[in-house]
């Protein structure tokens, strides 16, 4: 995987979780090929420092940020709005915010936090901006999975853990439904010139798993130095998003870079469009 050198000139690009990691690095990377990068923060604040450093950095102005929380639904329908009221093109879209939480909290929506934001805000997201990328094509869509995805299942009984909750399961199911989506979509984009993908960055020093507690805060501690730093894990999602021999290639699962296959759970057709139809219904997405 060699570092990307494709100019991106007139190419859109929107990316959650913009403002740091992975994202802010991946926005940056791209902005350097002169795309115009639109960065997507929960807060304002950080999202317009993060403006400003990457305008900075990149020496290029065509960068734009956005406020919204991918946990609630009313917001993330305010952001496709506020997209569709500034850009008429969509070229790249990087479905990268997540987020890991010890204890179950309800959104404004009454759902659980970790899927609402991680997998719902998403699938609801990128479904309210399928015309524009349409219209954009050849466009790509990139969504953000890990390799917690293996070795976990959907629990359709209890997907919003109302029964019992596990920090853990949770953003492991969480990633699991970023990979089904991504095969699922793809399925149904077949032919529009929209390719979907999701990729597994590798494990990334981030401010990410900072709130967790007991064994996990350990491990996250510990294993701080081994992890990659967000440039370097960033170059797969430009990759991704640029790489013209990717061009076409839509329903795969990369890691780090390179094509690989994703967990057996993964590849379950009737759990996907399980999964679709209930994101469809939680979103209110024919409303």
């Amino acid at each position: 995987m060699e570092p990307s050198k494709v100019d991106m000139t007139g190419k859109v690009c929107l990316i959650t979780g913009g403002n740091s990691g992975i994202g802010k690095a991946t926005a940056l990377g791209l902005a350097k090929l002169n795309a115009s990068v639109v960065i997507v923060s929960r807060d304002k604040d950080k999202g317009e420092a993060t403006l400003i450093e990457i305008r900075g950095k990149s020496d290029n102005r065509n960068v734009d940020a956005m406020t919204a929380d991918l946990s609630s639904q009313d917001s993330v329908r305010e952001l496709a709005h506020d997209f569709r009221g500034r850009y008429k093109k969509l070229h790249v879209l990087i479905n990268n915010a997540g987020i890991f939480l010890p204890r179950r909290v309800p959104t404004v929506d009454g759902l659980e936090t970790t899927f609402a934001t991680n997998h719902l805000g998403h699938f609801l997201l990128t479904n309210l901006l399928l015309d524009v990328l349409k219209a954009s094509a050849p466009s790509r869509v990139i969504n953000i999975t890990s390799s917690a995805h293996r070795g976990t299942t959907i629990d359709f009984d209890d997907l919003q853990a109302e029964k019992k909750y596990s920090g853990y399961h949770a953003y492991s199911q969480s990633k699991l439904a970023n990979v089904l989506f991504t095969y699922q979509l793809a399925k149904r984009l077949e032919g529009t010139g929209i390719t979907v993908n999701c990729l597994h960055p590798g494990v990334v020093r981030t401010g990410f798993g900072k709130d967790v507690t007991g064994l996990m805060s350990i491990l996250v501690r510990v294993g701080s130095p081994f992890m990659m730093s967000p440039e370097k894990s960033a170059r797969a999602a430009i990759y991704l998003a640029t790489s013209l021999e990717l061009e076409g290639v839509t329903g795969k699962h990369f890691s780090r870079g390179r094509e690989e296959r994703s967990s057996t759970e993964s590849y379950d057709a009737a759990s996907a469009e399980r999964l679709w139809n209930v994101s469809a219904k939680l979103t209110r997405l024919d409303a």
